[in-house]
């Protein structure tokens, strides 16, 4: 067991206890119980094996409720990406869950992915089509309710979304120009958003500008996506999963493509969990933990953007839990 904790300091360079966010499990398959009267801690896995090997060796951690039609949300990045997240661990991933495919949808702002026949030359571009890619918005969208929203009753998502049964949100997790990071929660929120409506929803004061103005930004933009993501929480209920790739982590999202800034922070591992708050929590906690250097302008990035309000904001709606306990599967 002292082997476990000692690779988990190791990595981080500071024990996550004194971070007062999660404290390492004992055992990895039988994670400490609750003391009587304290609300549970939530169970994020950590691997530091970046492979197909590692991640769906993950994924089988937390894959129990995934069940009939699946759908896989990556992020297809703009042509040629570096930092994308690598093609044989999606592969390997999609290939073991069955009845399972790709799904994205189009973007807000003009660029190779604007358009479902841009979209779908830029994912062969990128190598995402040895499965079926379902751009969810292709032929529209519907709207969602949100669970008490307190800026929106309802999203406009891709209309295919109500197809599936179950979703894995599998992120890249790195910085945002507006949302500071993105996580499980951005992938999910922006990234079923449809093009037209939903993300213009997030992003516009309001829905009669006729350009992209980009109007609404810092806490009140974390509030917006973190409300759209609750729409899909709510619909998918205890059928989806969020599996985090802290890799590549660059400050600039892989809408960035080949302009996006140079990661300076090391590749930390794969987190998963059942609870979305929790893995983006140990996420940022992670980046956080690492020397200076390395962490100085993500830490920037996301705090400029008051990005840290997707965190606390999840929490203020309940959709997951803080505290949570790390099991090192490796």
């Amino acid at each position: 067991m002292n082997k476990i904790k000692k690779t988990v300091f190791l990595v981080f360079g500071v024990c996550i206890l004194a971070l007062g966010c999660a404290s390492a499990a004992n055992k990895a398959d039988n994670p400490a119980e609750p003391l009587p009267g304290k609300q549970a801690k939530a169970i994020v896995y950590f691997t530091e094996d970046i492979t197909p090997e590692g991640l769906v060796k993950i994924y089988d951690k937390v894959g129990a409720n995934i069940k009939g039609k699946t759908a896989i949300k990556i992020h297809t990045g703009e042509p040629n990406g570096p930092n994308i997240i690598p093609r044989d661990m999606v592969k390997a991933l999609q290939a073991h869950v069955p009845n399972s495919n790709l799904v994205e949808t189009n973007t807000y702002y003009k660029g190779a992915r604007h358009n479902t026949k841009d979209h779908l030359e830029t994912i062969k571009t990128n190598g995402w089509d040895f499965c079926e890619v379902d751009i969810m918005d292709a032929d529209g969208a519907v709207m969602l309710p949100i669970n008490g929203g307190k800026h929106f009753k309802e999203m406009s998502v891709g209309k295919n979304l109500l197809n599936y049964d179950s979703m894995i949100a599998l992120t890249h997790f790195k910085g945002h120009a507006m949302g500071g990071f993105g996580g499980s929660l951005k992938n999910i929120s922006i990234g079923c958003a449809d093009g037209k409506i939903g993300k213009k929803m997030m992003h516009e004061k309001s829905m009669q500008s006729k350009d992209e103005s980009w109007s609404v930004s810092g806490a009140a933009f974390q509030e917006n996506m973190v409300e759209g993501g609750k729409a899909v929480t709510d619909f998918f209920g205890d059928n989806i999963v969020y599996i985090n790739v802290l890799r590549n982590m660059s400050v600039d999202c892989d809408c960035a493509g080949v302009g996006a800034a140079e990661p300076k922070t090391r590749n930390i591992g794969i987190l998963a969990s059942t609870d979305i708050l929790a893995v983006d929590q140990a996420s940022v906690d992670m980046v956080y933990a690492l020397p200076d250097e390395e962490s100085h302008d993500l830490k920037e990035r996301i705090e400029s953007r008051e990005g840290l309000r997707q965190l606390s904001y999840m929490k203020e709606l309940g959709m997951g839990n803080n505290e949570y306990e790390l099991v090192n599967i490796d």
